[in-house]
């Protein structure tokens, strides 16, 4: 979550009050505004609380037009009362609600089959908060397994992991908390992600395993997991390294299975020790849910493993929190139910076709360059076309703001920093005729984009933050 800092003293202001929220009487619970930054002397009447807040959040932009998010904007209306009756469930209680603890295994095990693990009975996993809890988890175990197989060493030796400079920030995250070395490789040309031979190359004793990422978050492109394992099975073959792969799939783990089932990239290739996604994602379940699975025991070490009983009962455990709601779990069990394998399809390619063929239509226009369309994740990338001196991506995501569009402009990192691009995440829900909405309103902008004698954004840095 961000870090928030506590107001200063020239921002404390109190709420005004519509007369028209007292209960009874029109200026019922109006003798004192109640304050911002500091919790009121009084109770509000809940109706008077409810429209306080809800007039402010009118000011967020509208989820659905949001185009720089992956996670899920729109569920069905079943789905949202089978989470409302279950927000009062802590998923830690598995002893408490047993058949919630019930449901979370069946997707566990709904998640091996679906990802093709060798034997489902012996993979184990487990939901977490998203996809960056799930990540954290992965990572701390390939981290006991190098330090179990390095006793010898460790702790004197430092453990590094190998990924792609496009990685999402918990990765950068989980190598700051837990004192491993990021080797990242750069982008080179129009490779916009992971170089399996290069990866291996940055590999040695003391890598803890390589992360390879089924859908950049970047530009929406696979990496090459089947060839980043060929890879390293030829490092093994010269040096004796064994080194894992963890498959960060918190988007494409919930699209290949159904678009690219013939897509080498899961628990088919033996070198892959675990796999995350976020359920809330291409999952089609509301924040905030993912999941960890590594292919069986070995993979997660046992000591990582807490078993408490004060709840009742012996509940193995493995997460970075403890309480959370049931709710997103129930939810998606729900869809895998409601869904199955041919809904899940259905879903995902009318997502892809909407993202292809926008991807087609923006093209088209002639100011733009597409570095990715959307045949992969249903995201696309694309920035403006070489002759193009006017304005740049930035003034594009500006002036799309304006119509409530929510697009990320955002520079490439190291060895790509001269290519700043827009990108656009298809989602279910983001349907065709929402998709020639956002076509006319960019077009209706171009005329007076190229009018500009000069592109307009002066801190770019500050213009749009980069969305994962």
């Amino acid at each position: 979550m961000a870090l928030h800092k506590g107001p200063e003293r020239h921002e404390e202001r109190t709420i005004s009050v519509n007369p028209f929220f007292g209960e009874a009487n029109p200026v019922g619970g109006m003798t004192e505004a109640p304050p911002t930054h500091h919790l009121p002397d009084a109770p509000l009447p809940p109706s008077t609380a409810y429209q306080l807040v809800h007039d402010e959040l009118m000011l967020d932009g509208n989820s659905r037009l949001n185009l720089a998010t992956f996670v899920t904007t729109w569920m069905e209306p079943q789905a949202g009362v089978l989470m409302a009756e279950c927000r009062d469930k802590n998923m830690i209680d598995k002893d408490e609600y047993p058949r919630t603890a019930e449901l979370e295994r069946r997707c566990v095990a709904m998640l091996a089959d679906l990802w093709n693990a060798p034997d489902p009975s012996a993979t184990v996993g487990c939901s977490t908060t998203g996809s960056s809890e799930a990540c954290m988890l992965a990572g701390m175990a390939l981290k006991r397994r190098w330090a179990r197989r390095n006793a010898d060493r460790y702790p004197g030796a430092r453990p590094n992991l190998v990924m792609g400079v496009n990685v999402q920030v918990c990765w950068e995250k989980f190598c700051n908390f837990w004192e491993v070395e990021a080797r990242q490789v750069p982008m080179e040309g129009d490779r916009f992600h992971l170089d399996p031979q290069a990866a291996a190359e940055l590999c040695d004793e003391n890598t803890i395993g390589v992360v390879g990422v089924l859908g950049s978050t970047f530009d929406g492109s696979y990496e090459p997991i089947a060839d980043l394992c060929v890879a390293l099975d030829a490092l093994q073959e010269r040096t004796g390294l064994d080194i894992p792969v963890h498959v960060d799939g918190a988007s494409g783990a919930m699209v290949a299975p159904f678009l690219d089932p013939d897509l080498m990239w899961d628990f088919r290739l033996p070198r892959v020790a675990s796999i995350n996604t976020s359920g809330h994602k291409y999952g089609l379940v509301y924040p905030g849910v993912g999941w960890a699975l590594w292919r069986d025991k070995e993979a997660l070490p046992e000591e990582l493993v807490f078993r408490v009983n004060y709840l009742g009962g012996d509940m193995p455990t493995f997460a970075l929190n403890f309480s959370r709601p049931g709710a997103q779990v129930v939810a998606q069990y729900y869809t895998f139910l409601r869904l199955g394998r041919d809904g899940y399809r259905a879903v995902q390619q009318s997502t892809r076709d909407v993202a292809t063929g926008l991807a087609e239509r923006i093209a088209a226009l002639g100011d733009f360059r597409l570095l990715t369309r959307g045949d992969e994740l249903p995201v696309f990338a694309f920035t403006t076309a070489p002759d193009v001196t006017s304005y740049d991506v930035f003034d594009v995501s500006r002036r799309l703001r304006e119509g409530g569009w929510l697009v990320p402009a955002y520079t490439f990192p190291a060895n790509r920093q001269d290519l700043s691009v827009l990108r656009v995440v298809c989602r279910n829900g983001f349907s065709h005729d929402l998709a020639d909405l956002f076509l006319a309103d960019l077009a209706r902008l171009l005329p007076e984009l190229r009018r500009q004698p000069h592109p307009l954004t002066r801190d770019k840095d500050a213009a749009t933050s980069f969305h994962h």
